[in-house]
């Protein structure tokens, strides 16, 4: 179950993992075209593609979206993921339940951490991000402690002229020569190099400030960063094994040019490699001289005489950085984007009629329509027409426009883009307070609710009741108006009188009136009333029931005879095979309303939930939210003798915000 937040992540997450997957293919196949050219010109590459990693996420959000047709199958579409809350149904065994209940609940058990997956599946990645970023940050103080109380290394005048502001340190024993420090850069040499060669000296010597005139510190740092986002990649841990090799080979080649024997050279890594180690924990702080796993490829390419050997100029540099921002900003402005909606000829027919009508209400009916099948583009586009119609004919400071906008924001709320909405809504209520935007009032009120800004969501409910023409409207404005103020100790006795003339004005057996009862009970309990807000649920639970049956009414199922799924019966109980999940109602959402519905329902032969009844409401649009859902369920039967059989079954489904 997500929120906004944690889905809106999860979207981000995924295209984050798809627009990395693109960039390091990129980098794959341009180090494959360059396997001809100098190690330095690889590890360029390589560096360019990790730097482009690092940049994707702050990319992602930063530029404007490039969106591409057809993309959705591919790239999740944050958009519609806004604020979208959902709810599960779950029950306990069928067999338990037939023995304490004498129904099955059908809905098998689903742990949180099952319908949350995409939550635990973000937080692994980002604990493995920070396990690998706290990794790097542990080496990397470690070695600027070594750093700090190191010695200079004792035979420092062997060494020849060191290049200004590097230093030579003394490290442990036997351990491997490595370079450290971006700003102060410093050579570890290990203390027994007092006992070396002085060519030995020189030529560790020249690999190591090769690594430093080079700037592989930074680069290496850098990398590791990246890494730490895609740490679950293989592909960017090849890349990562691509990137140490080049890089030490691209310092094997500034060695070679100042003249060094390339097989002495060869000989020099060889028997480093196999004499001296360094801990693992420098790996990830640290460019250390030689690691076994990469030495054949190097000694492979020193000894081969037809490399070249090039090193990079600040030109290529450039070239590499600028082709890297080429490759990655439309990678990072990659969005999803559904189809174009073709309009179909009638429907355009429609708009074209009411452009030479001038006649708005051409196109709000056809889109009335439209929003009752769900076909939900085709009625943006009609509404689009008519506030142009409206814009056209009477201005857009008119009531008649504002009412357009109205309309767009309900549209926007049904096919659940709240912000959408609450942006056409805006700008219709910033027209005046009228009675078109009665509805558009209440809305934001309940969303600044929503948001616990009672301040702000009161005014909205007092501007609303003050232009409502209907007494549906008039009496919603005053049942939240009144929910508002209930949080204020101080407002009770008002709040009340507010819940009854709600109450007063509404019709008796409306959804309004429901969630009138429903919220008034709640108050009541929260004032040690509870026999009076058990007489209102029960007056609201009618009203559900009754609502619920009337609409069940045309496929009520009449059986001959229904089971019981008990093992005593021999009858093997349903299974449920596909199940969709309650939607929250914006009532129950902006009155923080959670619980569970019990209905009552019949399994038919067919696998379909027939007959639903509500045996436990719940109130604020739930009840019917819930029937709706499991109206669509698929089982597969139960079977008695053999044969597919209808059961009665009990199905609970839980409402959670989170």
């Amino acid at each position: 179950m997500l929120g906004w937040n944690e889905a809106a992540w999860f979207a981000f997450l995924w295209s984050l993992a798809l627009k990395g997957t693109a960039v390091l293919c990129a980098a794959y196949l341009a180090a494959f075209a360059l396997r001809h050219r100098s190690a330095a010109a690889r590890h360029l590459v390589w560096t360019a593609a990790f730097a482009a990693l690092l940049a994707l996420p702050l990319l992602s959000v930063s530029l404007p979206s490039l969106r591409i047709p057809g993309a959705t199958s591919i790239l999740p579409d944050a958009s519609n993921l806004v604020f979208r809350v959902t709810a599960t149904a779950a029950a306990a065994d069928a067999l338990q339940q037939a023995q304490l209940m004498h129904t099955p609940r059908i809905a098998q058990p689903v742990s949180r951490s099952q319908r949350n997956w995409p939550l635990w599946l973000m937080l692994c990645w980002l604990g493995g991000s920070l396990v690998v970023l706290g990794q790097m940050l542990v080496a990397y103080i470690g070695m600027a402690r070594q750093r700090a109380s190191a010695p200079s290394f004792v035979d420092i005048h062997a060494l020849g002229e060191m290049p200004r502001g590097v230093l030579a340190l003394e490290a442990a024993r036997g351990s491997m020569p490595m370079t450290f420090g971006v700003l102060q850069p410093v050579v570890f040499m290990p203390a027994d190099a007092a006992e070396w060669s002085d060519e030995r000296r020189r030529l560790v010597m020249q690999h190591e400030l090769a690594h430093i005139e080079r700037g592989d510190s930074a680069t290496h740092l850098m990398a590791r960063c990246a890494l730490s986002l895609l740490w679950w990649h293989p592909l960017a841990w090849k890349a990562w094994r691509e990137f140490l090799k080049e890089r030490e080979s691209a310092a094997d080649d500034l060695v070679l040019s100042a003249g060094a024997r390339a097989s002495d050279y060869a000989s020099l890594l060889l028997d480093i490699a196999r004499s001296m180690q360094s801990r693992n924990a420098v790996a990830w702080a640290g460019v250390a001289m030689a690691r076994p796993s990469q030495l054949e490829g190097r000694l492979l390419a020193i000894l081969d005489a037809r490399v070249s050997r090039k090193s990079t100029r600040r030109a290529s540099a450039l070239a590499a950085a600028a082709a890297a921002i080429a490759l990655c900003a439309p990678i990072a402005a990659l969005r999803a984007q559904a189809p174009q909606t073709q309009i179909p000829p009638d429907v355009d027919a429609t708009i074209r009629a009411a452009y030479a009508q001038k006649n708005h209400q051409i196109v709000d009916s056809a889109a009335a329509a439209f929003v009752s099948a769900k076909n939900y583009a085709i009625a943006e586009k009609l509404l689009d027409a008519g506030l142009e119609i409206r814009a056209s004919t009477s201005g857009q400071q008119s009531r008649e426009y504002a009412a357009g906008l109205v309309k767009l924001g309900d549209l926007e709320a049904k096919r659940g883009k709240p912000v959408d909405a609450a942006e056409f809504y805006k700008k219709a209520v910033a027209l005046g307070d009228t009675p078109e935007v009665a509805g558009a009032l209440i809305y934001l009120g309940m969303h600044a609710n929503t948001k616990v800004e009672m301040a702000a969501a009161t005014d909205y409910f007092q501007r609303a009741a003050a232009v409502a023409s209907t007494p549906k409207e008039s009496g919603r404005a005053m049942t939240w108006l009144a929910n508002a103020e209930s949080s204020d100790p101080a407002m009770a006795s008002q709040a009340e009188a507010h819940f009854r003339m709600a109450i007063a004005q509404q019709d008796p057996a409306s959804a309004e009136e429901s969630i009138s009862l429903d919220l008034f009970a709640r108050f009541l309990d929260q004032h040690d009333r509870g026999d009076e807000a058990k007489e209102l649920r029960a007056r609201s639970s009618a009203i559900v029931k009754t609502q619920i049956s009337e609409s069940q009414a045309s496929s009520h199922t009449t059986f001959s005879e229904v089971f019981k799924a008990s093992v005593a019966q021999g009858t093997t109980p349903p299974k449920l095979l596909k199940k969709v999940e309650p939607e929250y109602t914006e009532d129950a959402r902006a009155a923080k309303y959670q619980g569970t519905v019990v209905l009552q329902v019949v399994i038919g032969p067919d696998g379909l939930a027939h007959n639903i009844q509500v045996q436990k409401s719940l109130g604020l649009g739930l009840d019917q939210k819930a029937a709706e859902a499991v109206a669509q369920w698929q089982f597969s039967p139960a079977v008695k003798d053999g044969s597919p059989v209808p059961v009665a079954a009990t199905i609970e489904v839980n409402f959670r915000l989170l």
